[in-house]
């Protein structure tokens, strides 16, 4: 049989590449797919050629092998359809609707064990986001919100709306956000932060502490999460945070480099900066937590946030290269963009 892949092929280009497939072996099913979702951050790092290609593409995920060198499938976030067993393989998967972490394919093999089956009462929309929402969760175990603590969130893409969402139900001093564009600022309100900002308007610093100091609170962060992809971002977060606070990246900026000002008041505040990364547990939760346990938290969420009202386009995958171009070139007129995917 044939399958169409999804390849980042060079700087600022994706094919859509026809590739022979074979029957399930022994372990092995075959799976549909119905749609999957692009990461904006890591997948335009990649497209625009900012990534380390001498990194693997990931070290926990069999499905993505290799490194990040041209041309390369990449993608994390499949739902579809299991369509056919191998041997050996458990009836029960026949039909079931599974969750993947698996590049941008219409047909691909898996072992079971490298599927989720999707909880009931879940539909594609909401469970494609369920590695955005494990990032989420991951960013809050690792950084620990207090009661009452002042909270600001640089960047509000998808994983930064995602983790207001649930900010928004701990008891926080205050929560803040920031984001460069309007519709994103509009749906963080909606999810209950605070404040919406924009981080490019004169004086922002002043309105994030004025933000902040609401309610009679102390104007500065005890917590700001950065997670808006620009490392300029990382210097505003550690301006707005207060004595002792805790700064947690959770970007990743490939090849780009961050300059921070630490001459100033960094080291007399005793800042901490923290990075968070979803593929790895902090070793001090790991006693408690594992793998698992973080997912099985995520699905959680994504029943509790319904997070398919944030798709805002849809592309048939042979239409690949128009989503990449929109996120590129026009960004805030996107917040989760997914492909699609139909057979004859």
């Amino acid at each position: 049989m044939l399958r169409h892949s999804l390849y980042f092929t060079e700087p600022y280009r994706v094919a859509v590449r026809e590739e022979t497939l074979l029957s399930p072996g022994p372990g092995q099913v075959l799976v549909q797919t119905l749609l999957s979702a692009i990461s904006p951050g890591t997948e335009l790092l990649i497209y625009r050629g900012e990534a380390p290609q001498d990194l693997p593409a990931d070290t926990k995920i069999a499905a993505l092998t290799g490194n990040l060198a041209f041309p390369l499938k990449y993608g994390y976030a499949a739902v579809g359809r299991v369509v056919e067993l191998g041997p050996e393989v458990d009836p029960h998967w026949q039909g079931t609707l599974v969750f993947a972490f698996h590049p941008h394919e219409d047909l691909f093999l898996a072992h079971p064990d490298e599927l989720m089956a999707v909880p009931a009462g879940l539909t594609p929309e909401d469970a494609v986001f369920l590695p955005n929402l494990q990032t989420a969760v991951t960013l809050v175990l690792d950084a620990k919100p207090l009661i009452g603590e002042n909270v600001v969130v640089f960047g509000q893409g998808i994983v930064g709306l995602l983790l207001t969402a649930l900010l928004a139900n701990f008891p926080l001093g205050r929560l803040v956000t920031l984001d460069r564009y309007p519709n994103r600022r509009q749906a963080s309100e909606s999810l209950g932060a605070h404040a919406a900002l924009d981080p490019l308007q004169d004086n922002v610093l002043e309105d994030i502490s004025t933000a902040l100091a609401s309610l009679g609170q102390d104007p500065m962060a005890d917590l700001a999460f950065e997670i808006s992809g620009h490392p300029a971002a990382l210097d505003q977060a550690l301006a707005v945070t207060g004595f002792h606070g805790r700064v947690v990246i959770g970007s990743w900026y490939g090849t780009r480099t961050s300059e921070l000002h630490l001459g100033g008041t960094f080291h007399r505040q005793r800042q901490v900066i923290l990075s968070s990364q979803v593929s790895t547990i902090a070793p001090e939760l790991t006693g408690r937590w594992t793998r698992d346990r973080v997912i099985s938290a995520a699905w959680q969420m994504v029943q509790k946030v319904k997070p398919a009202r944030f798709i805002t386009h849809r592309f048939p995958l042979a239409q690949a290269a128009e989503a990449y171009q929109l996120l590129n070139q026009h960004p805030g007129e996107a917040i989760q963009v997914v492909l699609t995917y139909e057979r004859d």
